[in-house]
């Protein structure tokens, strides 16, 4: 008798076949019941399992959508080629447009005030300094996040960048801090894997068991003053992180 591990491999096979292409609808619930004559649980709980492999989200009513699973490899060399003051992408956008993808920046969050004591003690600032806040979605297009940012900056260096606003900074932070005389000399990255938060799945649009990797990066100029502190989250299976030609010496 054929369970809800066979349907999951079955349909499995029609995703990774291309009959269901990525943003694509899985025929209903009630549809998949009659076209294989199981019962709703167990339809339910192989969507289930394609939904915790982050093949599927399940969207309510708006049906089981089929997963966006475009990797995007994202070079160690991106920030030097962002910071021309005449550039007109960021890194993630220079990224993804060498590899034809529609690389987009949006913001969704700017705040300023007290930072967090961990964030505060990264930036090398007096506890009472104020800090601005900027959350963004690094994204393929108008609606596939990849990636969820946020970033802090030295309040008084965000306002000399012009990067205090809500809007989106066109061509970059970094060339905004290089037009201020604020150039980026050095970005030290640590990668780590983990489990989502339930906030950065609803976000990222995965199951809580879709692994991420989480990117914490400190940028700073040539006098050893730390400019920002990035900390990034994104599915494991949507982007490649690529250090190459690093010095050994």
């Amino acid at each position: 008798m054929r369970g809800y591990r066979e349907l999951a491999e079955e349909l499995r096979q029609r995703i990774n076949d291309g009959e269901f292409a990525s943003g694509q609808t899985l025929p209903r619930i009630v549809d998949l019941i009659d076209e294989y004559g199981l019962s709703r649980q167990t339809v339910r709980d192989a969507i289930g399992v394609l939904a915790d492999e982050g093949l599927v989200v399940t969207m309510g009513k708006g049906g089981t959508i089929v997963r966006n699973r475009t990797r995007v490899r994202i070079q160690l060399s991106r920030y030097s080629r962002a910071l021309s003051p005449n550039c007109t992408k960021g890194p993630w956008e220079t990224s993804c447009a060498e590899q034809g993808l529609d690389g987009q920046m949006k913001v969704v969050h700017v705040s300023r005030g007290e930072g967090p004591p961990d964030i505060v003690e990264l930036l090398a600032v007096p506890a009472s300094s104020e800090v601005l806040h900027r959350r963004r979605y690094a994204m393929i297009g108008s609606d596939d996040v990849v990636q969820v940012q946020d970033v802090w900056y030295p309040a008084d260096l965000a306002d000399e960048a012009g990067i205090s606003g809500e809007a989106k900074v066109v061509g970059g932070v970094f060339a905004a801090l290089t037009s201020a005389g604020r150039v980026p000399s050095t970005a030290s990255e640590h990668v780590d894997s983990r489990m989502p938060t339930p906030s950065e799945a609803t976000q990222l649009k995965i199951s809580g068991k879709v692994p991420v990797v989480a990117v914490q990066r400190l940028t700073k100029d040539a006098d050893g003053r730390v400019l920002e502190v990035l900390r990034s989250t994104a599915p494991a299976d949507r982007v490649q992180l690529t250090y190459d030609d690093l010095p050994l010496q």
